[in-house]
Order: C-alpha cells, then sequence, then structure tokens
C-alpha cells in the first residue's frame, strides 16, 4: 500500500495589472487528494492534473519553457508516473483558447498574453523593466511640462517687460503742459531770430556785399563814361576786370563744386576777345569767329540763362560780365575807334570794314558762320573729352553742368521733353547738336552788327536792359516773396499763441510776461495743442493723461 504524500499547495501565475504596468502574479492553488484524481474525470484543455502531467508538458519541444510545469509539481522538478489518460495535451496555440488563464472581465487584455505555460524567463525580466520605460517616459512628460512652463513663464515676463517699455515711451512723448509752453517759446523765439536775420541781411547786408554794389555801380558809371569818352581805353578797362573777375569766379564755383561750369562756352568766348585784341590783332578769321561768338552766343544767353543786374550780389555782377562785356568792347573796337588808331593798333578790323563788296576779305553771313565754326568745333570736342568723357563718374555722382543743368530746366518744354525721349548713349550727342544749332541760329544777324553802328548800340541796349528788368524781377519777385514768406510764418506762429474761442485757448497777457520770456497763458494752458510734428497726442485735460500714466 502506497504511503501517499501530503497535499502540496500550488501557485498559479496569473496576469494582472498594477500601477506601474503588467505583471505576473502567483496565486496560491490548494493540492487536491489522489483520491480526487480520477484518470476518467474530464478537465479543461487549460488546467492541468494536480499530481500529474500531460504528456505535452512532459514532452517538452525544442524551445519551450518547462518552468510551469516545475512549478505545478511543487518544484521539485521531477515527473510523476501517473497521468490522466483523458487528458488532453496542453494546445502550442497563441490564442487565448488555449491558455491557462481565462478571466471574462480580462477578455480584452488576457487576448494579448501568451499561455501561462509558454512564459520564460524573459517575459518575466521584460515585466520587470516595464515599470523602468513607464518610470523614464513619466519623466519625460515632467520634463516637457516644467519645459513649457518655463517658456509660458518667459513669455509673460518678455510681454510684460515690453508693455513697461511702451507704456515709458508713452510716457515720454506726450508733453506736460510746462513743456509745450516751452515748445511754443523755443518756436517763436526761432522764428523771430530767424525773420531778424533776414531782415539783416537785407537791410544790413555784409561789408563784401557793399562792396559788391558799389563796384557794380561804378563798373557801370565808367564803362559808360569810356564808352561815349574814350573807347580805346575799354579794352584795356575788360581785360583788367576780367583778370580780376575769372580768379573769384573759379575760387567761388570750386568751392560750390560749379567749377565745370568754368569749361562753358562764353568762357572760351572771352579767351577769343583777348588773344583777338592783345596777341593775335592782325588775325581777321579770329576776330570774326570771336566777334559772330560774342555777339550771337553770349548777347542770347542773357536772355536764355537769365542774366540779372543785381548789385549785391557779386556772382550775378561776373555773369553778366562775362556775357554782355566782350560785345560792349567789340562794339568799341569795331564802330567807335578812329580809322587811323584801327589801322595801327587793329589791323585785322580795319581791313575787314575797309575792303571792298565781293573780296575775299569781305565776309558775308555764310563765311561768318563758317569761321565761327571752326574755333566752335574745337571747344566742343574739347568740351565733350575733357568733361563729359574724363569726369562721367563726377557728373554721374551729382557734379553739375550745363547739359545736366539744361536737360533739368527745360524738361517740361518740347525740346527737353525730345532729349529726354532718345537713349541715353544719344541724349549727349543730340544736346550737342542742338547747341550748335542754337549758336548759328543766333549768328544770323551778325553782319547787321558789324556792319552797322547803330542797330548794334540798339541790340545791346536791349540785351542790357534785359538784364536790368531780371535783376528787377530778382528783387521784387524772388527776395520779396522770401521776406512774405517769413512774414506769414511768423503771423501762423502769433496766431496760436491768440485767443480763439473756437480752439478754447488762453488769452495772452503780455503784463504778465518776465524779462526775456515769452507771453504766458492766463487760462487754458492745458489746452495748448501739441506742435506740428510732435508724436505725443495730449488730451482735454492733465488728468486724463496721468490715468494713462
Amino acid at each position: 500500500m502506497a504511503i501517499s504524500s501530503p497535499p502540496r499547495s500550488l501557485k498559479r501565475p496569473l496576469h494582472r495589472r498594477t500601477p506601474s504596468g503588467l505583471g505576473v502574479v502567483f496565486e496560491e492553488v490548494p493540492a487536491m487528494s489522489e483520491q480526487t484524481q480520477d484518470p476518467t474525470h474530464s478537465k479543461s484543455m487549460s488546467q492541468p492534473e494536480i499530481g500529474g502531467i500531460s504528456d505535452l508538458s512532459a514532452r517538452p519541444l525544442p524551445g519551450d519553457s518547462t518552468h510551469a510545469g516545475s512549478a505545478l509539481l511543487g518544484g521539485d522538478g521531477a515527473a510523476s508516473p501517473h497521468f490522466s489518460p483523458s487528458t488532453p495535451g496542453l494546445s502550442r496555440s497563441p490564442s487565448f483558447s488555449g491558455s491557462s488563464y481565462h478571466d471574462d472581465s480580462d477578455a480584452e487584455d488576457g487576448s494579448f498574453f501568451p499561455p501561462v505555460e509558454r512564459l520564460t524567463m524573459f517575459d518575466f525580466v521584460e515585466n520587470l523593466a516595464l515599470a523602468q520605460r513607464v518610470d523614464k517616459i513619466q519623466k519625460s512628460i515632467q520634463l516637457q511640462t516644467e519645459r513649457l512652463k518655463r517658456h509660458q513663464a518667459r513669455l509673460k515676463t518678455t510681454g510684460m517687460n515690453t508693455r513697461d517699455r511702451v507704456v515709458e515711451e508713452w510716457r515720454r512723448r506726450v508733453p506736460t503742459p510746462d513743456e509745450q509752453l516751452d515748445k511754443y517759446r523755443k518756436r517763436m523765439r526761432t522764428s523771430v531770430d530767424r525773420l531778424s536775420t533776414r531782415w539783416n541781411e537785407s537791410t544790413a547786408v555784409t561789408a563784401r556785399e557793399k562792396m559788391s554794389f558799389i563796384a557794380a555801380t561804378m563798373n557801370i558809371f565808367i564803362s559808360g563814361y569810356l564808352v561815349g569818352g574814350r573807347p580805346d581805353w575799354f579794352p584795356t578797362w575788360y581785360t583788367a576786370q576780367l583778370f580780376y573777375f575769372m580768379p573769384l569766379r573759379y575760387y567761388t564755383y570750386h568751392k560750390k563744386g560749379y567749377h565745370y561750369f568754368l569749361a562753358d562756352l562764353c568762357y572760351f568766348v572771352n579767351l577769343l576777345c583777348v588773344l583777338s585784341i592783345w596777341v593775335f590783332p592782325q588775325s581777321k578769321r579770329l576776330f570774326i569767329s570771336a566777334y559772330c561768338l560774342a555777339y550771337g552766343n553770349n548777347a542770347i544767353a542773357i536772355a536764355m540763362w537769365r542774366n540779372s543786374l543785381v548789385f549785391h550780389s557779386m556772382d550775378k555782377v561776373v555773369s553778366l560780365f562775362i556775357h554782355i562785356m566782350p560785345c560792349v568792347t567789340l562794339h568799341c573796337l569795331v564802330h567807335l575807334l578812329p580809322s587811323e588808331y584801327q589801322q595801327e593798333r587793329y589791323p585785322a578790323i580795319y581791313n575787314i570794314r575797309t575792303s571792298p563788296p565781293g573780296s575775299p576779305e569781305h565776309y558775308n553771313l555764310l563765311q561768318m558762320v563758317l569761321w565761327a565754326t571752326v574755333p566752335y568745333l574745337v571747344w566742343q570736342l574739347s568740351y565733350h573729352f575733357m568733361i563729359t568723357v574724363r569726369r562721367r563718374e563726377k557728373i554721374a555722382a551729382g557734379r553739375p553742368t550745363s547739359f545736366t543743368w539744361l536737360r533739368r530746366s527745360y524738361a517740361k518744354t518740347w525740346i527737353g521733353k525730345f532729349v529726354l525721349s532718345l537713349p541715353n548713349a544719344l541724349q549727349e550727342p543730340a544736346f550737342m547738336m542742338i547747341q550748335y544749332v542754337y549758336a548759328c541760329l543766333t549768328m544770323l544777324p551778325c553782319p547787321i552788327w558789324f556792319w552797322y553802328r547803330w542797330p548794334s548800340g540798339i541790340f545791346l541796349s536791349a540785351v542790357f536792359m534785359w538784364s536790368i528788368y531780371n535783376g528787377a524781377t530778382y528783387y521784387i519777385d524772388v527776395f520779396g516773396k522770401k521776406f512774405q514768406k517769413e512774414l506769414e510764418q511768423l503771423k501762423k506762429d502769433v496766431a496760436k499763441w491768440q485767443s480763439s474761442p473756437e480752439a478754447g485757448y488762453g488769452a495772452l497777457t503780455p503784463g504778465l510776461m518776465s524779462p526775456g520770456e515769452g507771453p504766458k497763458l492766463v487760462d487754458g494752458i492745458e489746452k495748448i495743442p501739441p506742435l506740428e510734428g510732435s508724436t505725443g497726442i495730449k488730451s482735454a485735460s492733465s488728468d486724463e493723461v496721468r490715468a494713462r500714466k
């Protein structure tokens, strides 16, 4: 009779959810006696016999773990010789139907886990590492949350700082009533000072302008006396003034950046006159060229360039001098000198005037224009290569020339529109061609001025009267309008201080003025509107401003 061993309690592994994740929990199952182990008693496929193991568990396949079967045998690892023949073998299917664990409430979770009999040591290790992974995920989430909180706090701090800066800037820009009053005082003082300066410039000009006024007046007086009394001295008078004015003109124009104007045709004509008078007095062609260009281009330029006789302006006096004085000098040499003196001192003039009609020395209009074209071409080509080409970069940078000045001044006229409509490469050649045609047109009446005395005198008188008219226009229109604008500006400034019921300004009280201060407002100081251009906006009362602050 076999001695039965005492019943042993078995531990069954169960899958349960724990706070840290999924894990294996061993549940204690009471052992059964051998009497209850009926070989013929049908059991579930997932429940092994207590005290015995099925054939499939007794013969594990390669790769299967046998630790579950050892747990069922109480941990001794020996297989029992008694097996229930009717107990079916454990299924190797991974489905939940073959598992040793079944719970209707955890059917969804149980379908994820393999059968208990197939659990290995790696499954236990993986379940133990799951809690660490969950902790790592929780730490990562916590770090992200803290980072977001810091970013939110930084944004909040930045927004508050920006708001504080904006408020502070607004406080700085909104002027107080005292600041408004100070600004009005400064603006009034500036306007008065500016008006005083203009007034001093118009009534008490500088010593240089006084000398210019005296020199221009005496120049007209002396020139008139020499034309009527001593025409033979007039070339000397003209040359002396030329050597005085040209260095002065070069200095002032170079200081202003206008020295490229010194290469214009009018200065070249003065050079031709000096050469014809003092260096080559016997050259008839040089004299005819200088005469045609002086009576043509230079004289008409007084109207084209708006030369004006402004006595207190040395610049305008010099500009008028270089255009009209060569003509007056040549008029004296041709029409006012005695024939004997001409023959002795200026043989070219004498030979031309005494030559019979039809002779080679008796120049007609075509010959005058032809010989005047030769020095004109010399000047035009020299100007183009020396100024337009070699100084192209400086001209493009803003250095003015006669071409750029005419292109800007006559941009709205038909001839200016025509030149500007051409490509850039053709504008300068077109300008030179137009300038040559203009010079030729101004030479057309030159034979009349040369052969007849009174038409020449009338022409010079008309040109000089034109310059006087331009000077009167400058004094009355230009100079007077500037003074009028200053008065209107001062009137506007004073009007802002005057009492205005519509605007609600306070009244001016000169009696309350302190020494060296402007007028004060009795009432409505805080109703002074901001100055033009102020960025701050002043409300009707300072209480609102303080509330804003």
